[in-house]
């Protein structure tokens, strides 16, 4: 058995990282193949999990639009495919990567293994384009491995046999738990986490926050600061922004919230720096799907700045709260939590446990 990683985001790569390793651990033959949509961040969660990539298409352009990018991964495959020989294409998630290299491995006759499938809104327009493309991936794929019950009733709604469907848990757990121990490590040391623990006040709550949903581009992100603005005036609170690197984010934050008392914005960190952030951190204001997963096993609540959520299970479980782009909803929300939030007891994480990877691996030594 001869298997193909492909992966092009950072969000990709992190939760890729421990099944690659599993798969190793395991003899199993496995080959990492990079679209790159996403360069330097990815580059970062490569070097963290020493994963060095066996083809790297190095894609991303400046402005590149979303079908440049689709045509470029979809002509570049065949090349890669040609090469690697694969038996088994494993693909992760909602990305153009995710849904383009499922096509392109389509169409050389090659099965498809799709990591966290099942995940739905049912909302085209949100998240764009990931709705789509993870649609798209799930009309494609052979094996569907999803992390959850709701996931997995969501593929048998559509029509996908049950015999296809392997309910895992989320890899991003497992990653999350490795990066957790790595960077608790006496000897670990990372001059960027050096840095913030000096910057960043310790005697205060702090509220870290991310953004970077194209649907929450404009006034949704003008609502956000506005809320923010409301909330650093509480004595007790700090407010950490690593503020994406899209212009339609990063213009509007640094033009509402620069020289703030009590905001601290700065550039996007690495994977481990951001683990040690939510480790640190009160709560969490995010669009962010992996965050919504991951905060959890911290025992960190989250503020979802968005209407619906592909992964309900956190809000059903207590730890998510979908808060929109309302600004007095955001900030109102934000003080009930500095003001009375206590702790989740003892609620198990809805996205896994941190055994998804083996749970992946074991299936296909068993089946192929």
């Amino acid at each position: 058995m001869k298997i193909l990683l492909c992966f092009g985001t950072r969000p990709e790569a992190i939760k890729m990282a421990p099944l690659f390793h599993e798969l190793q651990t395991n003899n199993v033959d496995v080959q990492v193949c990079v679209t790159a949509q996403h360069r330097e961040m990815l580059d970062q969660v490569l070097d963290f999990f020493s994963i060095v990539p066996d083809y790297d298409l190095d894609l991303m352009q400046p402005n590149q639009s979303l079908n440049a990018l689709s045509a470029n991964i979809l002509s570049k495959m065949d090349g890669v495919f040609a090469v690697a020989k694969p038996n088994l294409v494993l693909v992760h998630g909602d990305t153009t990567t995710s849904s383009i290299v499922a096509l392109a491995a389509f169409h050389n006759g090659i099965t498809v293994g799709h990591i966290e499938a099942g995940l739905r809104t049912y909302n085209k327009k949100a998240p764009f384009p990931e709705e789509v493309n993870r649609q798209l991936t799930s009309r494609i794929a052979d094996i569907h491995f999803t992390p959850t019950a709701v996931a997995t009733q969501n593929l048998l709604n559509e029509g996908i046999l049950p015999a296809a469907i392997v309910e895992t848990g989320n890899t991003v757990i497992d990653a999350l738990l490795l990066a957790v121990v790595k960077i608790e490590t006496e000897h670990y040391q990372h001059p960027e986490i050096d840095r913030l623990k000096r910057l960043i006040p310790r005697h205060k709550k702090m509220v870290l926050v991310t953004g970077h949903r194209r649907e929450n581009f404009g006034a949704g992100f003008e609502h956000l600061c506005d809320a923010l603005l409301s909330v650093s005036e509480r004595e007790d609170v700090t407010i950490v922004y690593p503020v994406h690197l899209n212009p339609n984010v990063k213009d509007i934050v640094y033009e509402k919230l620069s020289d703030i008392e009590n905001i601290y914005l700065i550039p996007p960190v690495s994977y481990p720096v951001f683990v040690w952030l939510m480790q640190q951190s009160f709560l969490i204001v995010t669009d962010s799907g992996g965050i919504q997963e991951e905060a959890p096993s911290l025992r960190k609540p989250v503020l979802v700045t968005r209407t619906v959520s592909e992964r309900p299970e956190g809000v059903t479980a207590g730890f998510s709260i979908l808060v929109g782009t309302d600004q007095q909803k955001i900030s109102t929300t934000i003080c009930s939590f500095l003001d009375g939030f206590s702790g989740f007891g003892s609620s198990i994480n809805p996205y896994g446990t941190g055994h998804a990877s083996q749970k992946i691996t074991d299936y296909l030594l068993k089946h192929y």
